[in-house]
């Protein structure tokens, strides 16, 4: 191995330690980013049902019903910044009201289109770079509403995509290696 270049072997390929460094990356920030994404369009409703008995599992000869939570997605539900945020960013006023607006219209699709890029290997610089942006961006807005705990994490994924992004060119399982 030439230490000088970086490749080893006879035909002076990169290190597969490389290549399986930057794999690992793609599939941790790849579903961090699709499942960020579909979360935005989940949301809960409440459903009785009979309540049941610990010992035996039947329903509940009284007749008594509890409250269930049931977690769906739909379109309709559709909400990239949570309600309690979005008044929050209402009142800070460094934050122009139509780039809140674009922000929580655009933040769920880009989310989930730059996820399923990273993890086909389709664009993975430009998905990198993308995701970079977007978490670039929900730092400032947290940093606007002194969210400090937010602020730490978002930190650790921007050092994730800036250490994938470092790695990119021993990307070996990808549809786009060019992007």
């Amino acid at each position: 191995m030439d230490a000088s270049n970086g490749k080893s072997g006879k035909d002076g390929g990169c290190h597969g330690e490389y290549s399986l460094a930057f794999l690992v990356l793609r599939l941790w920030l790849g579903p961090r980013a699709l499942l960020a994404g579909v979360e935005k369009y989940s949301a809960y409703r409440t459903e009785q049902k009979p309540l049941l008995d610990p010992v035996t599992g039947m329903v509940d000869p009284s007749g008594a019903m509890v409250d269930v939570k049931i977690k769906y997605y739909s379109l309709t539900n559709y909400s990239g910044v949570p309600a309690p945020l979005k008044d929050k960013f209402a009142n800070e006023p460094l934050l122009p009201h139509f780039a809140l607006h674009q922000f929580d219209t655009l933040l769920g699709p880009a989310l989930v289109i730059s996820g399923v890029m990273l993890l086909l290997g389709m664009g993975t610089r430009i998905s990198l770079f993308i995701q970079g942006i977007i978490y670039s961006a929900l730092m400032v807005g947290l940093l606007l509403i002194r969210q400090d705990d937010g602020i730490s994490w978002l930190g650790i994924h921007v050092g994730l995509v800036a250490l994938a992004l470092t790695l990119v060119k021993n990307n070996r399982l990808c549809l786009l290696k060019k992007w």
